[in-house]
């Protein structure tokens, strides 16, 4: 799983309303993606029908599948589907668009080995000698997770306050944390499995299911963390975590207009500052009266004035 919309500014992915429906429902699908992941892993051990169990867990799988895809469209709809960007900004290809991917290859590996002991143990057939195989899905798909999981976590910012970067962690730890466990699971499970002829359901052992339910705790506690971040992003009015400069969307707004935004805009910025600045340091000259020995001697006293004032004087 990965929540890359803060990684920018923020996403320019059709409207705002829409698309704060769309963070909504993409975060919501995933915390009901690792219920039913935990349910699934629960059944599979405890269940008088633990094959409902791995039914839950490719349900789950696939719904994991789907917010990735809809994270990698997004970041892809941001620099208007234009991959020749990418080039220039190294954030964008090696995190934003990799993670995505890597997620998903996971999931459908993670999903290929389920589904193959889920159809021996629908037709009930016996050892065949391809069990390895699904032994090995079951360890390459949580091993891309872990991959993702620390990808993910390698992100840049322009400027984050503590606030941004707290509700960051308190999502990619987690994600970090049953990744690991999935991929201890699978491999403690690989090891009890050698040679042994062992298929279907039985492929599966208690350290795989009890390891499991862990990691899909850890990814609900992360898919949690992840529903209260996109609120929290969703809600702030002020520049809390500032995008990366002269990157690829950047470049598509330099390629539309002619000029670099930020830099035009932070410039445009200084210059109003400058000018205001200025302005208050200019003298203002008042008369004052100072009466003495029948004579009145006028001072003049300097004090600042508002570069308003000075141009409806001046008008």
């Amino acid at each position: 799983m990965v929540k890359l919309a803060t990684a920018r500014e923020i996403r320019t992915y059709g409207p705002r309303l829409g698309r704060s429906r769309a963070e909504y429902i993409n975060a919501g699908l995933y915390l009901f993606a690792t219920v039913a992941l935990i349910g699934g892993f629960t059944a599979t051990g405890f269940s008088w029908e633990p094959r409902s169990g791995l039914v839950l867990i490719l349900l789950a799988l696939v719904l994991i599948t789907a917010v990735n895809v809809h994270d990698l469209v997004a970041h892809l709809a941001g620099i208007d589907y234009r991959l020749r960007l990418m080039e220039y900004d190294l954030q964008l290809g090696l995190v934003e668009f990799a993670v995505p991917l890597v997620q998903i290859a996971g999931s459908v590996v993670f999903f290929l080995g389920i589904f193959f002991v889920f159809h021996q143990a629908e037709t009930k057939r016996g050892y065949s000698g391809r069990e390895h195989h699904a032994l090995n899905l079951l360890i390459a798909g949580p091993l891309l997770w872990v991959i993702g999981s620390i990808h993910n976590s390698c992100q840049i910012y322009q400027r984050a306050d503590s606030h941004v970067q707290i509700l960051q962690q308190c999502v990619h730890i987690p994600f970090l944390v049953g990744s690991l466990l999935f991929l201890v699971s699978a491999v403690l499970n690989s090891l009890d499995q050698s040679g042994s002829s062992h298929s279907g359901l039985k492929l599966l052992g208690e350290r795989w299911v009890w390891l499991g339910i862990a990691g899909a705790i850890c990814l609900f506690v992360g898919g949690l963390m992840n529903v209260v971040k996109v609120f929290n992003f969703v809600q702030i009015t002020g520049l809390r975590l500032e995008k990366l400069r002269g990157g690829a969307q950047d470049r598509l707004l330099e390629g539309r207009e002619g000029y670099l935004p930020l830099v035009a805009e932070e410039e445009r910025i200084r210059k109003m500052e400058a000018d205001e600045a200025s302005s208050r340091t200019k003298p203002r000259a008042h008369l004052t009266s100072k009466a003495g020995a029948g004579a009145t001697e006028t001072v003049v006293v300097s004090s600042p004035t508002p570069y308003k004032d000075v141009l409806v004087g001046q008008s």
